[in-house]
């Protein structure tokens, strides 16, 4: 029985959002877990759709020992700050030293964060962890899909593994992958051999969904290519908004021998070359998201993605255009979701139930031209942010975002607009956020969420129709509208048509 040694730590970071992630974004529970430390470790992360839960259960059952690091995520944001960062690295520093020597290492990790000393956050991490562990003991981890792979990464770990799913819903599964491949590595007592390729243009976030093309066909081929010699195959999209020297899409193949990892590597590079011209970005105004879903006749709702201020890619959840919108045309059945507001929140909880409050929703966070929405709100529900999510991708998450509300514009004929306001940041890409306030989903005609892709999963079935809304917000669409400074020269920051 090999003694493995287990931990997480994941950020995404957009360097274009104005706020940092400090050591206590990472502490607090949101729509993860918050920072936990050793042997209760196991329990915060058991049940939830995450890498290491999926990693700890496929490798306990093939018979191996784990012992715990720790696991903490941050929602996404500007730079991770140097207190934070060494803060959390010394800490799995010292428990791998202290509680050594492993037979392996499993790191969840996200694959774009940068720090306000590392540009690659997660190349720092490996490095370290090297440095306790030495060269020889296999250290692997799973990436989210939109990690920026470095050729620092792959130098430093044994194998990385990333998501195959845009909405992630495969991310536990991703956790089962890395076990299934360490097993591997534990029977023939090596490591695979790695190939790397990076892709010269930039794919805008909303074009890298899986469950459309070019994306749904290139991850099929992919599993079709991950057989025979080949132990494992990924391609990572990347994240766009991080003006790093490495950032972009990338492929990485593993196999047991050189040959075979560089074919593998070369044809799925081929194959999301050719599909280029694909990866279009498709948006709409606020003027013609706010019309189309007006004239929406369907019985089942029509959903405006406020792509801009995506709170898992960097945005605030506290821009108030579309809402501005939505209420100036008296948009029947509508709710917003979710304004990260805790001052409104707190409000409301003051006020009770049926009262009217005048707030100053949202524009808290300083955007240029950006003023709160300050109409009169009834406030109809309150809840305390703590529930458990039943959508694909956070399933088993034990949601904790603090004092909520729903608010309805108090001038507004019949239900009109209303708007869930929380406590603590996280996109809506549940339908369990909107029934924790008492709202069913499926039955408004327009629902306006701050995600970009992530609530495809759960709430696009339910949709007449999805419409991606370019409002202003920090998490800028269009690659090609952002100032890089360090990307390297050679990378397109659109794809080519």
């Amino acid at each position: 029985m090999a003694k493995i040694a287990v931990g997480g730590f994941q950020h995404e970071t957009n360097t274009f959002a104005p706020f940092p992630a400090t050591y206590d974004d990472f502490a607090q529970a949101d729509g993860w877990p918050g920072l936990t430390r050793g042997g209760d470790m196991f329990d915060a992360v058991a049940g939830i759709n995450l890498p290491i839960a999926g990693f700890v259960e496929a490798i306990r059952g093939a018979g191996h020992g784990v012992t715990p690091l720790l696991w903490c995520s941050a929602p996404p944001s500007a730079r991770v700050t140097t207190d934070a960062f060494e803060r959390i690295t010394a800490m799995i520093c010292a428990d791998l030293a202290n509680d050594g020597p492993f037979d392996a290492v499993y790191l969840d990790l996200h694959g774009a964060m940068v720090t306000d000393d590392y540009q690659d956050g997660e190349g720092e991490v490996l490095r370290r962890v090297r440095a306790v562990v030495g060269e020889r003991v296999p250290v692997i981890a799973s990436l989210d899909l939109h990690t920026n792979i470095t050729e620092a990464m792959v130098a430093r770990a044994s194998a990385l593994i990333a998501y195959r799913t845009y909405p992630h819903i495969d991310m536990a599964e991703t956790g089962e992958r890395a076990a299934r491949l360490l097993v591997d590595m534990f029977a023939r007592d090596r490591a695979p051999v790695a190939a790397f390729r990076k892709l010269p243009y930039l794919i805008p976030l909303t074009a890298q969904c899986t469950l459309y093309e070019p994306s749904k066909s290139l991850y099929a081929r992919l599993g079709e290519l991950d057989a025979g010699d080949v132990a494992s195959l990924s391609f990572a999209p990347g994240f766009p908004p991080a003006d790093i020297l490495e950032c972009g899409p990338a492929v990485t193949a593993y196999a047991w021998d050189a040959a075979s990892a560089e074919h593998a590597a070369d044809a799925l590079y081929d194959e999301v070359m050719a599909r280029e011209a694909g990866f279009k970005l498709d948006t709409y105004s606020v003027d013609q998201a706010v019309a189309r879903a007006l004239a929406n006749t369907s019985d089942r709702p029509v959903v405006l993605a406020d792509t801009q201020d995506n709170p898992g890619a960097g945005g605030n959840a506290d821009t108030v255009w579309l809402l501005e919108a939505l209420a100036a045309a008296d948009a029947p059945d509508t709710v917003v979701a979710m304004m990260f507001d805790p001052a409104t929140a707190e409000q409301a909880h003051e006020a009770g139930e049926g009262a009217t409050i005048q707030p100053r929703l949202g524009a808290w966070s300083g955007l240029p031209g950006h003023t709160p929405f300050t109409r009169p709100m009834v406030v109809e529900a309150l809840g305390d942010g703590a529930f458990t999510a039943t959508g694909p991708m956070w399933l088993g998450s034990r949601m904790r975002l603090g004092r909520m509300a729903l608010l309805r514009v108090a001038d507004a004929p019949g239900r009109g607009v209303r708007v869930i306001v929380a406590s603590r940041k996280l996109q809506a890409g549940d339908q369990a956020i909107f029934r924790h306030l008492g709202v069913e989903p499926a039955a408004q005609r327009t629902l306006a969420l701050k995600s970009s892709v992530h609530f495809r999963a759960d709430f696009e079935p339910l949709a007449c129709e999805v419409l991606v809304v370019e409002a202003p917000g920090p998490n800028t669409a269009d690659p090609a509208k952002l100032a890089y400074k360090n990307l390297r020269e050679s990378v397109r920051l659109t794809p080519k048509a």
